[in-house]
């Protein structure tokens, strides 16, 4: 006898949405030091591995730090990419981006790296767009995103990071690839709009501007 399916309501859709609508990226100077229980680190990572995989590969890995000296470890090579990339911005903007905070690696009471692992095989989907894997490793990382904000669990993804730094400073194997840094822990506020909307360092792209009917024209 075949098993029904799983059907949603309206409710449960709106529920759905409600948390999409709220995600945040949290930075570090909004982190608490409340500890996040062992049961709420297993939802997220279970959240993370139902994610879709291209061929059923689940090609990630996840680390997780407490460790204060891992993390001041990581804390220096961002450091050191920050002063870096703030040379890429013109003045004005270099201005802005110097005052923001964005990470949350010391004060963060959980940090994971997630890994790439490829298989060393062929993969059922990726033969002729190879960079699916990492994409599917990307899924996974948005799957926990969502669960920790439907914890209340702030989560921040650091990306101004040298990979092959983070790669050593955990002792990873030469194949892995770092696709994300990430910092959780409770929060003393979730913002309403993104952080850098309401700082306006950009604007929010209308819908008309990204969707294309049919076929690129021009």
């Amino acid at each position: 006898m075949k098993e029904p399916q799983r059907i949603f309501t309206n409710e449960e859709q709106q529920l759905l949405e409600e948390i999409l609508m709220h995600r945040r990226d949290v930075r570090g100077n909004h982190f608490l030091d409340t500890p996040i229980s062992q049961e709420a680190i297993d939802k997220i990572i279970d959240a993370g591995l139902t994610a879709p995989s291209v061929g059923f590969s689940q090609p990630w890995e996840f680390v997780l730090i407490k460790d204060q000296e891992t993390k001041q470890a990581i804390k220096e090579t961002f450091s050191e990419e920050t002063e870096r990339a703030a040379m890429q911005f013109a003045d004005e903007k270099q201005r802005e981006y110097i005052k923001l905070k964005l990470e949350g690696i010391l004060e963060s009471p959980l940090n994971m790296a997630v890994f790439y692992k490829p298989k060393g095989e062929p993969v059922l989907g990726q033969t002729s767009m190879p960079n699916m894997g990492k994409y599917s490793v990307v899924c996974a990382i948005q799957n926990m995103w969502l669960m920790a904000r439907s914890l209340n669990i702030g989560m921040g993804w650091v990306s101004i990071l040298d990979p092959e730094k983070v790669k050593q400073t955990l002792g990873a194997p030469q194949e892995n690839q770092l696709i994300g840094y990430l910092c959780f822990g409770y929060t003393d506020m979730f913002y309403n709009q993104p952080e850098l909307e309401l700082k306006k360092w950009d604007r929010r792209k209308l819908t008309k501007e990204v969707v294309i009917h049919e076929k690129y024209t021009g």
